[in-house]
């Protein structure tokens, strides 16, 4: 490898919402804040937890609630 090209690669730290705190090695070196980790995120820990601060998933929820509603009253019997 060439010398002085490669970014510095040094000691960070990863600190998430959770709490939970990751020391690491990476190219930006301090404390970087993140949302989710794998401490809590649900592809990690098999838990669905939604991280919602404007009200999205209950906004989404309402209307595909509707949506099912007015299918199932327009739905025929079968025979």
């Amino acid at each position: 490898m060439k010398e002085g090209i490669h970014p510095k690669y040094g000691p960070a730290r990863f600190e998430c919402a959770c709490g939970n705190v990751i020391e690491t090695r990476s190219t930006r070196q301090g404390t970087i804040k993140i949302e989710i980790c794998s401490n809590c995120h649900p592809i990690f820990t098999g838990q669905q937890k939604l991280v919602d601060s404007a009200g999205r998933v209950e906004k989404f929820m309402r209307k595909y609630e509707k949506k099912t509603r007015s299918a199932k009253k327009n739905e025929k019997p079968q025979s």
